[in-house]
């Protein structure tokens, strides 16, 4: 697989990821997670996983995020109203990172 098809589908799915955590209506995070999925896919299959990437698409994508967005649907979630930022844990979160990523 080429190298640019690997970052390519690396960051679909970090992207995806991060869309996960920041939406806030849930059935658009449930359908980013699908996205992201999608991307994990990708990458099992350029790993030559064939296998493994249908499986993840079939059972992960297909039944989990069905009954996922079933169970949104039965709860009927309302989108959360927005809050103001509590910017201590907004800092103490990027400290925690950035000592993370310094491990790293």
């Amino acid at each position: 697989m080429p190298a640019f098809l690997f970052w390519i589908f690396a960051l679909v799915m970090l992207g995806f990821g991060a869309a996960v955590v920041i939406n806030r209506n849930p059935i658009a995070s449930a359908l980013s997670l699908v996205m992201c999925f999608m991307g994990l896919a990708a990458l099992f299959m350029s790993l030559d996983a064939f296998f493994i990437g249908i499986i993840q698409v079939l059972v992960y994508a297909g039944a989990v995020m069905v009954l996922f967005l079933f169970i949104i649907m039965l709860l009927d979630l309302r989108t959360e109203t927005r809050r103001r930022m509590n910017w201590v844990t907004v800092v103490g979160g990027g400290m925690v990172a950035l000592v993370f990523f310094l491990q790293v």
